[in-house]
């Protein structure tokens, strides 16, 4: 009878570390430049996003964007419950970082862990979206501003792609920066709140 329950308690940890383990290697990045919502979480400077804080990397779902991908409504937090603190607009008052149409930027990724990568793809809402509304695919343009093609190699731990920032916008849009994975089924998201 000892045996046994020795036994069982063994496979019972065997499978914790193994969930756990599964847990965290789908942590793998996130934007901070311009700051995305994950980030701006984590580091605190907003409050009450829940798990997010903890995992900023983990904004993982299914790639294709945007013929696949995310459900509208839930593009920024990839689909993921857990992050849905992500998807609320909070009344359109998420901090935004301020950018100037036309101008060169620096969009930086941080990784904590390398994958195969196909391309890095950029987008931005549309004039007249609704920013107290979650993120739908309506409200962006229907093409990336910005594609990165990264040829299935892995990023370095910091990675910067130069672009330049759309004209014609106004007022405060998000910037939607998808990441997506070679040797998987996923891609990773990041919504960064700016204003022109």
């Amino acid at each position: 009878m000892r045996k046994r329950a020795s036994a069982a308690v063994i496979g019972l940890v065997i499978a914790g570390a193994s969930m756990f383990a599964t847990g965290s290697a789908s942590s793998h990045g996130y934007t901070d430049s311009p700051i995305s919502r994950q980030k701006l979480c984590a580091n605190g400077t907003v409050t009450g996003c829940g798990a997010i804080q903890w995992e900023p990397q983990s904004v993982e779902g299914p790639k294709g964007f945007p013929a696949a991908g995310p459900a509208d409504g839930k593009i920024c937090s990839a689909g993921n419950a857990g992050f849905a603190a992500l998807d609320d607009p909070r009344g359109g008052n998420w901090p935004a970082t301020k950018v100037t149409g036309g101008q060169g930027y620096s969009f930086r990724w941080q990784f904590t862990a390398r994958h195969s990568t196909s391309d890095f793809r950029y987008y931005i809402t549309k004039n007249g979206w609704n920013s107290s509304q979650p993120l739908t695919r309506a409200a962006l343009e229907s093409q990336p501003f910005m594609s990165v093609p990264y040829g299935n190699q892995q990023p370095p731990s910091t990675l910067t792609h130069q672009g330049t920032i759309p004209t014609l916008k106004s007022g405060k849009h998000i910037i939607l920066a998808v990441w997506n994975v070679a040797d998987t089924g996923n891609a990773f998201y990041a919504c960064s709140d700016v204003r022109f």
